[in-house]
């Protein structure tokens, strides 16, 4: 059978890639990339994936140099590329022109990578390191501006892209690796995907036998999948389903899911208020030491862990009350592929950076998934796959198109501080200095004392906020947009650009406040939650929100709402919504004015984040 092996260099989207050459119809296998070149020898087609490291670091992963003489085609991308020509007597250097969104380049038509395509395509770009001389042999064949955006040698059928085909920012990157396997590497077969569910059915009763399973429920699309295939897979009365509210839960959601969760068929079902645990107690989240109390913490790594292993706290307490016992009983939970890429689980990635930890890899989910117990149905699949295996069960649109809530819930969209602050004057410098050359003054800026989570060239970055204000619901967001592109672009500091819907300037420099996790501000975000989803949510958004954040520039005030809504199928990449496109800009005016008249008393400024994935990440943290 032809098959095509993934080399990964530790890149967010490698199994997108596997995901992608699949559904082309052609077999693919992933391996890190030092693998055992007797492993790879007999593939007929490799590609190199993108990567965190420099080519020219230390850190740069080793791999066996033999790759390149197997006389097979190779496709690198992005620091795959980089390899490429570094390897073949190119130069790779750092800072040169970092590139973090949609970019257009212009292409070679005579590259067979490109065939059909027009001279001009949009592409994602995500990269801090640029090639800036070509390996000899080596052909530049796409570019940006200055910047090397492809290299092709047709002698030895080795090409690299600095972009990524793979991802739907991509817009013709289905077709250009279509090119890439019928006309570069020459492949003929077609392969068939495996049936999934029967798959999942097969495995889940190979592992379980006929012992008992906890089933994690959320209510999401994730966990209503798992649920269903155990449904599918073994007797109901062997399968308890645990539904825990941890207090950050969105508005009325624990009652919704619970219902929805009987009509599954579920005779075991336990709902647990663990707020006052979530909230106050501490908690060991596998360093041996006690972390928290939630609401006295502000790093986000360190919620998204005391979350995490709370959730397994509580769920081993609900087994003892069950008569089950913990450390023997397979648990069950919606995992996605996104979810253990962005963990940084060295069982997906030896070489991949940690983004953000997910609730359901913390270490003592990984301790126990080493011993076998932790049963991960959709381990494999994105958002869009498991939408698809959804329908597939008949579960109905009312849980196959759910709009993704983190099991943290809104306890990674508030944004926590410990302390009074404010930008350093360098910063809002060099900000309002890039805004007035770019718009001869047009738009208000500041940089906001705060940081988010974002992910920029395969690494995680933890970055100043940029707020724009002027014009308000009138502004031209095309421009808006293309400044969102270009601030983190430019200033290295920022990963992250908000514009203000509610006014058009700020009364004063803007301030933070301390603010922690508690029933207040869960509540107030919960209300302001429900107004944004309420009015902006609609078949073209695949996931809206709001954040609650401690930046003011009003005395008095110490809270700012931001409204965030993007369009993505993977949820591995996506751009924010545009308003009067993706939404009404009618819609967003009743939402702005709904949240006004509830809680303008406690809300100073109300923000649209217009940032993509990359920098950022759909999550403030």
């Amino acid at each position: 059978m032809e098959k095509l092996a993934i080399l990964d260099c530790g890149g967010q989207y490698t199994k997108v890639i596997d995901r992608k050459v699949r559904e082309l119809g052609v077999y693919s296998d992933i391996f890190p990339l030092g693998v055992d070149f007797d492993k790879i020898k007999d593939y007929q087609a490799l590609i190199l994936s993108g990567g965190p490291a420099n080519v020219w670091g230390e850190n740069a992963p080793s791999y066996d140099h033999r790759i390149f003489e197997l006389g097979v085609p190779v496709l690198g991308i992005c620091y795959g590329m980089q390899l490429i020509n570094e390897h073949f007597g190119g130069k790779v250097e750092s800072d040169v022109a970092a590139e973090y969104g949609p970019v257009d380049i212009d292409v070679n038509e005579d590259c067979p990578l490109f065939d059909g395509l027009g001279k001009r395509e949009t592409v994602l770009m995500n990269h801090c390191d640029t090639v800036i001389r070509v390996a000899d042999g080596f052909e530049s064949v796409a570019a940006a501006g200055k910047v090397v955006a492809g290299i092709y040698n047709p002698e030895k059928r080795i090409i690299g892209v600095q972009f990524h085909p793979e991802v739907d920012l991509t817009e013709n990157g289905r077709q250009m690796l279509n090119n890439l396997l019928r006309k570069i590497c020459g492949l003929k077969e077609v392969y068939a995907l495996e049936d999934r569910i029967q798959n999942s059915i097969n495995m889940i009763r190979s592992r379980v036998g006929n012992n008992k399973v906890m089933v994690l429920v959320s209510g999401g699309v994730d966990s209503a999948v798992t649920a269903a295939l155990l449904l599918k897979a073994l007797p109901a009365e062997n399968i308890y389903g645990i539904h825990v509210d941890h207090g950050l839960m969105r508005k009325d959601e624990s009652d919704i899911i619970c219902e929805n969760l009987k009509s599954l068929g579920f005779k075991n079902l336990l709902r647990i208020n663990g707020e006052t645990q979530f909230f106050y107690e501490k908690i060991d989240t596998g360093d041996n030491k006690l972390s928290g109390p939630l609401s006295e913490v502000c790093d986000p790594e360190v919620k998204r862990k005391i979350i995490g292993s709370m959730f397994i706290k509580v769920t081993r307490e609900a087994a003892e009350s069950l008569g089950l016992d913990f450390d023997t009983t397979f648990l069950a939970q919606g995992t996605l592929r996104p979810d253990l890429i962005e963990s940084g689980n060295p069982d997906i990635s030896g070489y991949a950076n940690t983004i953000k930890t997910h609730h359901n890899d913390v270490d003592i989910v990984r301790r126990a998934r080493e011993r076998g117990l932790i049963i991960e149905t959709n381990w494999d699949w994105h958002k869009d796959e498991v939408r698809q295996v959804a329908r597939m069960l008949g579960l109905g649109e009312a849980v196959a198109s759910r709009q993704p809530f983190p099991g943290p819930g809104l306890g990674v969209r508030i944004i926590c501080s410990d302390k009074a602050a404010t930008a350093s004057r360098e910063q809002n410098s060099r900000l309002r200095a890039l805004i007035d050359t770019l718009t001869t003054g047009k738009y208000d800026t500041q940089v906001a004392p705060i940081r988010s989570v974002g992910v920029q060239g395969d690494n995680r970055s933890y970055k100043s906020l940029a707020i724009m204000a002027g014009g308000c619901l009138d502004a031209d967001f095309d421009e808006i947009f293309s400044l969102a592109r270009t601030i983190p672009n430019t200033l290295g500091f920022i990963n992250r650009v908000a514009f203000r819907l509610d006014h058009d300037s700020f009364d004063g420099t803007l301030f933070s406040s301390p603010m922690f996790i508690s029933p207040e501000t869960a509540s107030l975000l919960r209300e302001i939650d429900h107004i944004t989803t309420s009015e902006l949510m609609n078949p073209t958004i695949s996931q809206c929100f709001a954040v609650l954040i401690p930046v003011s520039s009003t005395k008095g005030k110490k809270y700012s709402a931001v409204l965030r809504a993007v369009v993505t199928n993977d949820f591995m990449t996506a751009r924010s919504a545009i308003p009067g496109q993706d939404f009404s800009l009618e819609a967003l005016r009743y939402a702005v004015e709904k949240i006004k008249t509830a809680f303008g008393d406690k809300i100073d400024m109300i923000l649209y984040d217009v940032t993509g994935k990359p920098p950022a990440t759909i999550e403030w943290e």
